[in-house]
């Protein structure tokens, strides 16, 4: 009977230790992602290119709003410089890559802009759009912005704001309300 409770005192034992064992892998597993999330959260407050791209895609925006194709036009090519400016050594190389891919594709549209009617100004503007956000995602902000969406404007269409208040730059006073607020960010 001594044997047989030793026995099950072992194994209890060696269960105990199999879950300790396992708890710590976990928590030193949680503990190098909260390192690595915390180190990307500093790179991300402090990128003053990227949020000197951001402001200048916003000031680009503010001009599609209120119909002004000549102050698209300066927005978009004081963007590109802006984006041919913006320095990505300090990202990770996967980082490094798509935001490479991600700035490229964004200048291009941000040319064009710069060089087009309205209408084409805001055919460059969704797709450069879908550019600042998916950059954003990787480079962070320190403001609080707004996703909005508008469902009407070819077959639905994003862009970023500052503010909360629906201002749509796709349709400007056409329909300036049109859209609601998608998502909060930051």
């Amino acid at each position: 009977m001594k044997n047989f409770k030793m026995s099950i005192a072992a194994m209890l034992l060696l269960v105990v230790s199999f879950t300790n064992a396992q708890e710590k892998k976990k928590m030193n597993h949680n503990h190098a992602t909260m390192k690595m999330d915390h180190s990307k959260a500093m790179n991300m407050k402090s990128d003053a290119k990227a949020e000197a791209i951001l402001n200048d895609y916003l000031s680009l925006k503010d001009a599609l709003v209120a119909d002004d194709t000549k102050k698209a036009a300066i927005e978009g090519a004081k963007l590109a410089a802006s984006l041919k400016e913006f320095d990505e050594s300090s990202y990770t190389s996967e980082e490094q890559k798509e935001l490479r891919d991600i700035i490229e594709d964004a200048k291009e549209h941000a040319e064009h802009i710069s060089k087009s009617e309205i209408d084409h100004q805001r055919e460059h503007f969704k797709a450069l759009s879908k550019n600042i956000m998916d950059m954003e995602s990787i480079t962070g902000t320190t403001s609080a912005l707004y996703e909005q969406f508008c469902p009407m404007y070819n077959g639905g269409s994003s862009w970023l704001s500052s503010s909360d208040q629906v201002r749509n730059p796709y349709y400007g006073s056409k329909m300036s309300k049109c859209g609601k607020v998608k998502r909060v960010i930051n």
